[in-house]
């Protein structure tokens, strides 16, 4: 992904948000090469009823189409356009191309469109969109960008949810950006309750035209996002700009409008007569006037004075000895088949490093070969972890590892280079999971490629992140597992590090830490189970204990905040408009807090120290784009119940030298318990992979017993991380052994309060309800 100054394709329907985007790209040095447009077909004859007729369609706004010609002199941009084909072929709120579809989706007009553009602009590097909130529009401009290469931009994508100067929660502040900027937007169709024929042409980027259009929704109890148009609401048509855009301003006489009534509440003007008039240039101000959205919400602010000003005040141990109801009277018995299929792959034979393409190739192809033999696909894939010696082999590993996904919402990733402490001859291993085949088994997930203010886009074959069911033998618990992929920390509008300083540590921890808050925010995840933030190779034993405890002390900061709504998710209006469940303009629930302290007991709510999730910092050789800090939950949990949830602990003097974190779920249709091992013991003494494995395995028995059950048989972790200091034998593991799980090699490993550990395992089970 670019991240230098582009060359953007402007995408314009006439509305506020495209204009107000493309002001944003403006606003970071990029250059506006082309305006582009769809609008209806031409009608075959001059049939006047035809031409009143709006199209309606789900992805472009229509009305005030015939004003549009105007804006390429307005602004001195050339314009293209094109009519719209087809219809809304694929309904889904994802989108995916398929060529061998019998009929064309009416997004296959913008990739018709663009062609033609970029074989005028072939400069052309970016495509810029106006979309807020909706996934449904924002997802359909993405797969057209990536077929032709253009890095996407929505800087509005999630924007009303971002801090904003002053601070204020409500949405249509947007509104009143738009009309700091010089926007001038009028209202052309309202197809709302509350919303009639007499908000036409009212003036939406003004704060009279924004509140009266707040006022009159809210007696409806309007949507998220409703204020904004975003469900369909109203639609606007800009007919002026600041002058850093608009040369010219458009006019429409007042006999030239038509009020056009479609029934349903559905009313749109016909222009007639549009014109250009000069503006007086003597006194204008050619400054880009957008505001941008500041970098840190105001809690991570915080997180990040408290870093800089106390940087060397460790956190709090997360040992609290919190005793939970027994799970059973009785041992667990072993589920019919595991909630997870976990598998390790690595190349059967040794390459040399400037064969990573065929290395890589190699391990793909087991990966789809245990797939196929599961009876899965790879759109089933749930989470990836990508080891490599070298992180410079990155690119060519997503070639190869991204050539496999044709389907929107690919597998959550985790990337990171362990250098030489992978086996000799091994440049690269995978590690993956995935449900069993079931076809009751539901699963979602957020796949974001565009550029925006609100968390990084995706720079590879990977969604932000997958949510799936917490199943026990194919049946769905209830509450849901969330997979988050690692977060570094990417400026999001310029994907780029923040700039060197004495406090880049501390920024790079909090910012990218902000980006998992966001992403599990936006995926309503209500509680995380654990973390792991990987730094890359320290100076000194004492540098990575000062790391630990900065993001171990963020950490706990973050749980130990009080929670608010400034992430409040979004409904989209593809749910709007296609999901039963809000068919109706009610007004969308609050999603959870993050954390949701209403999910634990209210006597664990009483001692918050026992509700926070362990962290450990990992130290390995490399991370991508040389970010110094990656931070990995390893799940999230959202479709929590009040009171359902219980967080476990027990320290080393219970676990002979090992520590234990649990955290308990419980559910109708049964119990869901994840947990977290570290070795804090110091031992002195090195043990091969497998007695590792089987010594966390051990403690992991001993561990469930502990919260009062027995298991029939030793569950392996499913991910462990290894000290080398401990290792033995770990190249001749993998030529004479099947690896026991997951291995991430370290080179050193810490708790949140500076200790240091040679091993974390981690577990999950799923059993009857107790």
């Amino acid at each position: 992904m670019a991240t230098g100054k582009l060359n953007v394709i402007a995408l314009i329907s006439g509305g506020k948000d495209s204009f107000y985007s493309l002001l944003h790209c403006l606003r970071h040095g990029h250059r506006i090469v082309a305006l582009a447009n769809l609008h209806p077909p031409v009608p075959s004859t001059a049939d006047s009823q035809q031409d009143e007729a709006d199209l309606n369609s789900f992805m472009y706004q229509t009305v005030g189409h015939e004003v549009v010609p105007l804006y390429a002199e307005a602004t001195g941009i050339p314009l293209y356009r094109q009519p719209i084909a087809g219809s809304a072929a694929h309904h889904e709120r994802d989108y995916a191309h398929d060529a061998s579809a019998p009929v064309v989706d009416e997004t296959e007009s913008m990739m018709t469109l663009l062609c033609a553009v970029k074989e005028r602009h072939p400069e052309a590097d970016a495509l810029c969109s106006g979309a807020i909130l909706s996934t449904y529009q924002r997802t359909r401009v993405e797969s057209v960008a990536a077929r032709l290469g253009l890095t996407p931009l929505a800087y509005l994508w999630k924007y009303t949810a971002l801090p904003a100067a002053p601070a204020e929660d409500d949405e249509s502040r947007l509104l009143l950006d738009m009309a700091a900027a010089g926007l001038e937007a009028r209202i052309v169709k309202v197809a709302s309750a509350g919303l009639d024929e007499g908000h036409l042409w009212d003036c939406v980027s003004s704060e009279a035209g924004a509140g009266r259009v707040k006022q009159a929704l809210r007696k409806f109890g309007a949507a998220e996002g409703a204020s904004l148009g975003e469900g369909g609401e109203f639609e606007t048509l800009v007919v002026d700009g600041p002058a850093c855009l608009f040369k010219k301003r458009v006019v429409v006489p007042e006999q030239g409008t038509r009020v056009v009534r479609e029934g349903g509440g559905s009313v749109w003007l016909l222009t007639r007569g549009a014109h250009l008039q000069d503006k007086d240039a003597s006194d204008a101000d050619f400054s880009v006037n957008v505001r941008v959205p500041e970098l840190f919400d105001p809690k991570f602010a915080q997180v990040l004075d408290d870093l800089v000003a106390r940087p060397d005040e460790p956190s709090e141990p997360v040992i609290a000895g919190y005793e939970t109801q027994p799970l059973s009277k009785t041992s667990i018995v072993s589920n019919a088949g595991p909630e997870l299929l976990a598998w390790n792959f690595i190349s059967d034979e040794t390459y040399e490093a400037s064969l990573i393409a065929e290395e890589t190739k190699s391990i793909v192809r087991k990966l789809k070969e245990a797939l196929t033999t599961n009876g899965l696909s790879v759109a089933q894939l749930t989470t990836v972890i990508i080891v490599l010696r070298n992180m410079a082999d990155f690119p060519k590993i997503n070639q190869e590892y991204g050539s496999i996904f044709d389907s929107p919402n690919p597998a959550s990733r985790v990337t990171i280079s362990c250098g030489n402490l992978l086996p000799e001859g091994r440049n690269v291993m995978l590690y993956a999971t995935t449900p069993p085949a079931s076809p009751t088994l539901t699963r979602d997930g957020l796949h974001v490629q565009s550029r925006s203010y609100w968390a990084p886009a995706n720079i590879g074959p990977y969604s932000q992140a997958i949510e799936i069911p917490i199943t026990r033998n194919l049946v769905a618990l209830g509450p849901r597992s969330v997979y988050v992929a690692g977060q570094i920390p990417l400026i999001p509008h310029s994907m780029t590090l923040p700039a060197p300083s004495g406090t880049a540590l501390a920024e790079q921890i909090t910012l990218s830490l902000q980006h998992l808050w966001r992403v599990g925010a936006q995926m309503k995840v209500q509680q995380w189970t654990s973390a792991v933030a990987y730094f890359d190779r320290a100076a000194s034993a004492e540098d990575m204990r000062r790391r630990a405890r900065l993001a171990g002390w963020a950490w706990h900061a973050m749980h130990a905040a009080v929670p608010d709504d400034e992430e409040d998710a979004a409904l989209d209006p593809w749910d709007l408009k296609y999901n039963a469940q809000y068919a109706s303009l009610a007004v969308s629930s609050k999603p959870a807090p993050l954390p949701d302290w209403e999910v634990f007991p209210m006597r664990q709510q009483n001692e918050p120290g026992t509700c926070v999730p362990p962290f450990f910092a990992v130290e390995v050789e490399e991370l991508p784009r040389g970010a110094a800090v990656e931070w990995h939950a390893h799940a999230g949990l959202s479709g929590l119940a009040e009171a359902s949830t219980q967080m476990v602990s027990h320290d080393e003097s219970r676990l002979d030298g090992w520590r234990s974190w649990s955290t308990v779920v419980r559910a109708e249709g049964g119990v869901f318990v994840h947990t977290v091992l570290a070795d804090v013991g110091d031992s002195g003494t090195k043990a091969t992979v497998g007695g590792v494995a089987a010594t966390a395995q051990a403690k992991y028995r001993e561990a469930i017993r502990l919260l009062g059950a027995d298991v029939a048989t030793a569950e392996a972790p499913y991910l462990m991380y290894v000290d080398k200091d401990s290792m033995a034998g770990w190249g001749e593991a993998l030529h004479d052994v099947q690896l026991p799980c997951a291995i991430v090699p370290s080179y050193s490993i810490w708790t949140a309060d500076g200790k240091r550990a040679s091993c974390v395992a981690v577990f999950r089970l799923s059993v009857g309800a107790s």
